[in-house]
């Protein structure tokens, strides 16, 4: 009897861990990040900043939605617009609030200006609408035009002896 008494945490223990791993995933909302060992979808840097980092959940029609992983906003929008599901209802954004680190809903947040940001988008989300602040359109189309100034300017000092460029 003793002797076989190690078997029934054995039985117990892997029917838990089949019962969790056939438990369906939640198909809305975030999901948990694993700080610093998840890479942005975008640049590949690790997710680390609690405060600006974002997930998209989605796919294509067919398929259930699946989260992607950004270190900023801005990697999160320039990624989307590749993506043939972006209009896809089931899209969803989030975004974290710059204050507390909460998951917001990237559509429903406000976004200040001038945050030191991961990819220096300079977004920070937040609930509170106050007078400076953007909706999400205007996010969208700061991330834009901030990413044609960082192309423009990488494209000057291509053009730039490298003695220059190490000045700048």
């Amino acid at each position: 009897m003793r002797k076989t008494l190690w078997i029934l945490p054995l039985i117990i223990g892997i029917t838990q861990s089949l019962l969790i791993s056939c438990t369906p995933e939640e198909k809305t909302g975030p999901k948990e990040v694993r700080w610093d060992r998840t890479s942005c979808e975008l640049c590949q840097m690790a997710v680390s900043d609690h405060f600006y980092s974002a997930q998209i959940r989605g796919g294509a029609g067919d398929r259930p939605t699946q989260v992607y992983y950004f270190d900023d906003l801005g990697c999160a929008t320039l990624w989307l617009v590749d993506q043939d599901w972006k209009s896809d209802p089931r899209t969803e954004i989030w975004v974290n609030d710059h204050k507390t680190g909460e998951w917001l809903n990237a559509r429903e947040a406000a976004y200040t200006t001038g945050n030191i940001t991961p990819m220096d988008f300079g977004l920070g989300a937040t609930l509170q609408s106050a007078k400076n602040t953007l909706n999400y359109q205007q996010a969208v189309k700061h991330i834009y035009q901030d990413e044609e100034r960082k192309q423009q300017k990488r494209a000057r000092d291509i053009n730039k002896p490298l003695s220059q460029n190490r000045d700048n």
